[in-house]
């Protein structure tokens, strides 16, 4: 039996009316494939994502040289003082594995062309200003090291390439001498698709691949989407990839001609729901989200998310089947700033005692409850205690499905009933623990007290 039959059973505990159903046999060899290839990915839920560059010396985020409409000669100044000299990928790996992560992606090249890779393509990388030191390498050695999966990300457009537009958000996009330019498409992309060749060649096995982005018309076969994955696949042929190079859409991921990724990518939002292609079926997912406001280094962005947030959102990720991709945004030293270490350490913290309700775990077959989420694999189900509640939480109907209810936070036996204060409802079945004499929180965890319920199978 093939793995992704066990993935249907462990992470996405769904109801009979949800059953897989297909157009046709190619679209479902595609859906089939994509499960397989992104079990691990699914099991694993929480990833990091950094985005550093030269951007991180103006210090405003990646978008500067866009935002402030800079040509290529004045954003130069910026390029030249890029000195990373701090940058220690170890100290960037630990700090992932210590906050419960399981696989990371890094900026290879953002929209402003430049490469934190010794490409052979251009004299726009990091090498050039640190002869030696080659970025990417440092980090994928060091993820690896630490038991990590390793992703690259790499934008597909490019503010600094002379053959690549003045189209969408280009700095000199209002620049209509520029507009009279003459560009060659082809040669963009030939540089393109080189550029990806060496990072899924030089650097030994890449997990995942995060293209970024497609717009418009600039989208699909615009960019030889095919040619380019197809590529990719011969050089890499466990490699998963995000759903960017078609655009947006549910759906397009299982394309009944030919796939153009594996996961879709909801930004800065939780979905609402578990996301499904247009026939009901369950896609892979992920959703990519800030600690503060700001992907790339941001000296003025000091508007954080606390560690009960991310705890939070990464429950509901899980809940609805879906991965929660956590940015960091290191400064031009190449040190990620205290304020996220300080809130992924937190999270960390949490994870060690309750990361089992997240790893290979998804989506539960009960109702949004009032206390919080659930998430379940096989016949553990997780009760997340994670909002105030007068009284115990109720989870009706599994009195007779329950074989033993454990707190995650000591591994104690949590205390059930099926009666509260005159509510004796035959479906009942409350939880509850004692709230801790020493602390100001009403529940053991102050973040997300998790309950295990070992269900009968």
């Amino acid at each position: 039996m093939k793995k992704y039959f066990l993935l249907c059973i462990t992470c996405f505990v769904i109801c009979s009316s949800n059953a897989q159903n297909f157009p046709n046999k190619t679209y479902q060899t595609n859906y089939e494939n994509i499960m397989e290839r992104t079990e691990w990915w699914q099991q694993a839920r929480f990833g990091m994502f950094i985005h550093f560059g030269a951007y991180a010396v103006p210090a405003s985020g990646e978008w500067y040289k866009s935002n402030k409409k800079m040509t290529t000669e004045e954003y130069q100044k910026y390029v030249d003082a890029f000195n990373p000299y701090l940058y220690d990928a170890k100290e960037w790996a630990k700090l992932a594995k210590e906050a419960g992560m399981k696989y990371a992606v890094l900026t290879a090249k953002h929209h402003d062309g430049y490469c934190l890779f010794d490409s052979k393509l251009t004299d726009y990388k990091i090498t050039t200003n640190m002869p030696g030191r080659d970025l990417v390498r440092e980090y994928v050695d060091a993820f690896r090291a630490e038991g990590l999966k390793v992703g690259l990300y790499y934008s597909v457009i490019d503010w600094h390439h002379e053959d690549y537009p003045n189209v969408g958000n280009h700095p000199q996009r209002e620049d209509e001498e520029y507009k009279k330019l003459k560009f060659d498409w082809d040669n963009y992309l030939k540089y393109m698709h080189g550029q990806i060749e060496e990072l899924v060649t030089n650097y030994g096995k890449i997990d995942i691949m995060w293209f970024d982005y497609s717009f418009g018309e600039y989208k699909g076969e615009k960019w030889k989407a095919r040619e380019l994955i197809e590529m990719v696949r011969k050089n890499q042929p466990d490699i998963i990839l995000n759903n960017r190079l078609a655009g947006d859409g549910g759906s397009s991921i299982f394309d009944a001609e030919y796939p153009l990724g594996d996961f879709n990518t909801p930004e800065q939002q939780l979905p609402e729901a578990p996301l499904k292609d247009e026939y009901g079926n369950l896609i892979p997912w992920e959703t990519c989200l800030t600690l503060n406001n700001s992907w790339g280094y941001n000296a003025n962005d000091n508007d954080w998310k606390s560690a009960e947030l991310v705890v939070h959102s990464l429950v509901n990720c899980v809940s609805k089947g879906g991965n929660l991709l956590l940015n960091v945004g290191p400064n031009a030293k190449g040190l990620i700033p205290e304020p996220s270490v300080k809130i992924l350490k937190e999270v960390g913290k949490w994870m060690c005692k309750n990361g089992e309700s997240i790893y290979d775990c998804g989506i539960a077959e009960l109702p949004k409850a009032d206390f919080g989420l659930y998430t379940q694999n096989d016949n553990m189900l997780y009760a997340h205690w994670m909002y105030p509640k007068v009284g115990g939480i109720n989870i009706k109907g599994y009195a007779e499905k329950t074989e033993q209810v454990i707190m995650l936070f000591d591994g104690s036996v949590a205390p059930t009933f099926t009666s509260w204060w005159g509510n004796s409802d035959k479906n009942n079945f409350f939880i509850n623990v004692k709230p801790c004499a020493q602390c100001a929180y009403p529940l053991p965890d102050e973040i997300n007290t998790v309950f295990r319920l070992k269900l009968k199978k």
